[in-house]
């Protein structure tokens, strides 16, 4: 890298390295039986580089022609992409316990012999087919830019996905278990699973309409993908938020807080600094149901004349390679705070409604306006506190900024799930259409 910086200075005004490497571990079991094992090595360098006002980008799997590299980042600033921001200088960073050494120390051997005994224990629990996926994941990131910044990180998760499919579908229960480091699965994390599966097994009918629905955390995502959309700096810098210009208004209820907090290292991936180097820190979005901030990377603050928030991570909403990915805003450590009910006295409290377990379509709708149109996948349908089957066929719309202003009560636990830490969330009057 520091060859790559050499030449790089010579022929940019400013120029940003960033250097990933990784190891990814996987364990797939299908219906009890092992379906495969994998070991993905990933790695990677991509430049930035900005020469007068204009900004370049390349990437490379394997650093071996530097100068190819610098020549196609200096040939892709023909596209014209204006940049007039500042690289950060970034000094002083928070320690951050990110890493657990005895991570090393995990075999396949022993990831299969978990699995092994988990498909035991939901087997002798639950007559559905069970699924389980599990993953070691160590990263190394490093960034170093002109202005003599020199930053890295290292850290470690285990994760272990196991499901539970209903007869004849691919509908499920599923939860993950999230660590830093192997964890065996808990008698009570399993029990969730195959009591709430044996409690829905049943098809039933639902009368559509209005009614409560409690969204479980695994599908909390669907409202905070639309929350994510209107308050990128992005969507504020191209108008298309119905929240710009809503700072310091009440959106949502008051029992609604949520914030963005990097520097939590109780789970994995927490960061002292983003992909573009700046520093991180806990971050409001709402509070009591006002809205605090906007989040932006390097370049959307330049373009709304502000700071970068030190949102400016490598990722996009379809997925794809981190190395070959453009910093751009987002919001990789989200949290929703918690309230003071257990799931079952949620359950208890809804006299006829839907829990909500998995969505299909939930990319579906427009986004940026918070609208959005769901298959429910599954659905478990309550009547008088009881889950008493799953329904088919159904689906609930609306728009978050409806939805989000009629909260019931929120779930006393956080759990981890993709886009963020949240609880299990109770709304009332969420329109649910069912086939007749």
């Amino acid at each position: 890298m520091e060859k790559l910086m050499e030449l790089a200075r010579t022929k940019s005004d400013k120029v940003e390295i960033y250097s990933l490497e990784g190891k990814i571990d996987s364990i797939w079991f299908e219906n009890l039986k092992l379906k495969d094992v994998d070991t993905k090595l990933q790695s990677g360098v991509s430049l930035r580089l900005i020469k007068d006002g204009k900004l370049g980008f390349a990437y490379t799997k394997n650093l071996i022609n530097r100068e190819e590299l610098l020549q196609n980042a200096i040939d892709s600033m023909k596209g014209g992409v204006e940049a007039s921001f500042d690289i950060p200088l970034t000094l002083d960073l928070p320690p951050l316990n990110t890493y657990d050494p005895s991570i090393e120390s995990l075999s396949n051997d022993k990831l299969v012999d978990e699995c092994k005994r988990v498909n035991g224990i939901l087997t002798s629990k639950a007559k559905g087919q069970i699924n389980l996926h599990t993953e070691r994941i160590i990263n190394n990131i490093k960034i170093v830019n002109s202005h003599g910044m020199n930053l890295s990180t290292k850290f470690s998760a285990y994760i272990l996905n196991p499901e539970i499919l209903y007869p004849a579908s691919y509908s499920s229960i599923e939860r993950s278990l999230v660590s830093k480091r192997f964890e065996r699965a808990s008698d009570e994390y399993l029990g969730f699973l195959a009591e709430v599966y044996n409690q829905s097994e049943k098809e039933v009918k639902a009368k559509k309409g209005k009614m409560k629905v409690l969204f479980l955390p695994e599908v909390i995502y669907v409202l905070m993908w639309r929350l994510l959309a209107a308050t990128n700096g992005m969507s504020i810098y191209q108008k298309e938020s119905p929240i710009s210009g809503k700072i310091g208004e009440k959106i949502f209820s008051e029992k609604l807080t949520i914030y963005d907090d990097p520097l939590n290292d109780k789970m994995p991936g927490a960061r002292a600094f983003d992909d573009e180097g700046t520093t991180c820190h806990k971050f409001p979005i709402i509070k009591e149901g006002v809205l605090l901030n906007f989040y932006y990377d390097l370049f959307y603050a330049d373009k709304m004349n502000t700071k970068s928030t030190g949102h400016g991570f490598k990722t996009s909403r379809w997925g794809g390679e981190t190395i070959s990915i453009k910093p751009n805003p987002s919001l990789e450590h989200l949290f929703i705070k918690c309230g003071n009910k257990s799931l079952s006295r949620l359950v208890s409290s809804m006299d006829k409604g839907i829990i909500i377990a998995g969505a299909l379509g939930a990319h579906s709708g427009n986004i940026p306006n918070g609208d959005y149109s769901i298959g429910l996948s599954p659905g478990l349908y309550v009547e008088n506190g009881e889950i008493v089957g799953r329904v088919k066929d159904a689906m609930i719309s609306g728009n978050i900024y409806n939805t989000m202003k009629d909260v019931v009560d929120i779930e006393d636990t956080l759990h981890s799930t993709w886009r963020g830490m949240f609880p299990a969330i109770l709304f009332d009057n969420v329109s649910v259409a069912t086939k007749d």
